[in-house]
């Protein structure tokens, strides 16, 4: 079990395969991108599949999300997720994808065991997505999410980042536009993940501006905290149902009290928190010949300090030094 001194119990493991993305999102990452790992600094996939092992077998994790940077550039990801689908108890995997190399991947993944996706979308204007990502690749994404919905990787999640003059008044058709293809849409509020440390708090568009201005258009029906447990997304009934939109609100209403998640960075890492400042060292025990037990004790070590909240809630927070590309969403 991984279990905090605020009795907080982590079941979700979140494991970057790379650093490395083929967008340049304006919130994420300079235009020139990052100095990216060095090879032999990233986990190779035997060593993520022994820590995913060790993380379900003897840590009590019951699900296995897989991010990045953008984990579809990650060779052997379907040869990764088939090795954690055949581990006994079988955890529950998905993916947060730009979706760009989803059509060529979906039908693969979800054969190897996947169960869904969440990709991310900002926008639905091309012209707006090639401002955002300094990519023309919108037309990639949706045929990424048609053939994630097909191949079966439901329900397919679309996660959207709203920013105030750029696609901030696009909440109410991208929420039509969802229903429409069956997707469930969750917006996020925009979080200080770019290197560049461009965030600022003040103009940022909060969940409260989003339910706002969804309510032009929806009759919105709050689910209620039962049936949000541990998940981030508070969630609405859209009209009645059955159709839901989700909204994160991380910065305004955070949700640390219930987070139930730790995280594997691309260079094999422990990271308590995405905001966290402190890591513990897994690779280096993997390839110094450390049985499983020793790991899982690293692993628990690192856990049992893990602190109250993430800081997001505090206006004098600073951004991590540490580029998110590595950490994973």
């Amino acid at each position: 079990m991984l279990i905090d001194t605020y009795d907080r119990v982590a079941t979700d493991l979140r494991v970057s395969l790379t650093d490395r993305c083929n967008l340049r999102c304006t919130y994420c990452m300079p235009e020139e991108g990052l100095q990216w790992l060095a090879k032999p600094d990233l986990l190779s996939d035997d060593e993520i599949v022994r820590l995913v092992r060790v993380a379900v077998t003897q840590l009590g994790i019951e699900e296995v999300r897989f991010t990045g940077g953008e984990p579809l550039l990650r060779p052997g990801l379907v040869s990764i997720v088939e090795q954690c689908a055949a581990l006994t108890p079988r955890p529950k995997m998905s993916l947060t994808t730009n979706g760009i190399g989803l059509k060529r991947t979906a039908a693969a993944l979800k054969a190897a065991g996947l169960d869904r996706v969440n990709v991310s979308l900002d926008t639905l204007r091309a012209d707006v997505f090639k401002t955002l990502t300094r990519r023309d690749r919108h037309h990639d994404v949706l045929a990424g999410l048609e053939a994630a919905r097909d191949a079966g990787l439901t329900p397919v999640k679309v996660n959207t980042v709203l920013m105030p003059g750029l696609n901030g008044d696009e909440a109410p058709d991208l929420l039509a536009w969802a229903v429409e293809h069956g997707y469930e849409l969750r917006f996020i509020e925009q979080m200080p993940l770019d290197a560049q440390h461009g965030w600022k708090r003040d103009g940022m568009i909060t969940a409260g501006d989003i339910l706002t201005s969804l309510r032009t258009r929806f009759t919105l029906t709050a689910e209620g905290d039962g049936e949000r447990g541990s998940a981030p997304a508070e969630r609405w009934l859209v009209d009645g149902g059955p159709h839901r939109v989700g909204v994160i609100a991380s910065v305004t209403r955070p949700f640390c009290r219930a987070c139930d998640r730790t995280r594997l960075t691309a260079d094999g890492q422990v990271r308590t928190c995405l905001f966290a400042r402190e890591e513990t060292d897994l690779r280096g025990a993997l390839r110094s010949g450390a049985p499983d037990e020793e790991i899982a004790r690293i692993w628990r070590l690192a856990m049992w300090g893990k602190k109250a909240g993430s800081g997001l809630d505090d206006p004098s927070f600073l951004q991590p030094d540490r580029p998110m590309s590595a950490i994973g969403g």
